[in-house]
């Protein structure tokens, strides 16, 4: 009877290495705003892994500061596209991830990011409490536990490349409907011009044929 419920809490185990990686927003920025983010460091020394992209608006760009628990610069940053930072906490408390929309003054922006500060990622495995007394069987257990974890970092970084490919395709998108965009108003101005010219032609043919005739009688 054992087995059904380390299947269980493995299953646990897993649904929880997922819930860990699902931590990416997305906001949309008013023109002029300024947007702040937080997260708690719990000891000095913590990683804090800090992703954004610009996915619309304007030229995909955005101002961005990070600030630690005393108001100390992290990082900070100008009219960026994306950044992708890992940094340790100087000490433990709030830090701030903020953005600025304030060169804007008519485009709205749309940003994805992600904030994880590293106790976010540990998982405490329900299998552990399981086997309690058990060495043997968490002998046994602790390789598939091993590769449950790399695959929640494999999978952590395939989100990434998703995040990556994903941003490009908006940007390139993007780009097709701005170059659409003038070749639709090129033809117009072209076909304006052909029509004004044509009408320009016929009129100073019609005065030529005037006069010739005027001068004729």
């Amino acid at each position: 009877m054992r087995a059904p419920s380390l299947l269980t809490a493995l299953a646990t185990f897993l649904f929880c290495a997922r819930s860990v990686a699902a931590t990416t927003l997305t906001y949309r920025m008013e023109p002029h705003e300024r947007a702040c983010f937080y997260t708690n460091a719990k000891a000095a020394g913590e990683k804090i892994a800090f992703y954004f992209a610009v996915q619309s608006g304007g030229a995909f760009d955005v101002d961005y500061d990070v600030t630690g628990p005393s108001n100390e610069e992290i990082l900070t940053g100008h009219k960026e596209r994306q950044g992708d930072f890992v940094f340790n906490s100087k000490a433990a408390g709030e830090h701030s991830f903020c953005f600025s929309n304030t060169m804007s003054t008519f485009t709205e922006k749309t940003i994805d990011f992600d904030i994880t500060a590293e106790h976010e990622q540990s998982i405490a495995s329900p299998v552990a409490h399981d086997l309690a007394g058990r060495e043997d069987a968490k002998r046994d257990i602790r390789p598939l536990e091993e590769s449950v974890t790399r695959l929640h970092g494999l999978a952590g970084v395939l989100g990434r490349h998703q995040k990556y490919f994903r941003t490009r395709e908006n940007r390139n998108f993007d780009t097709v409907r701005s170059t659409q965009s003038r070749i639709f108003w090129f033809g117009t101005l072209e076909a304006v011009l052909l029509v004004v010219t044509a009408a320009f032609q016929v009129f100073v043919i019609q005065i030529f044929f005037i006069r010739s005739g005027k001068s004729r009688v």
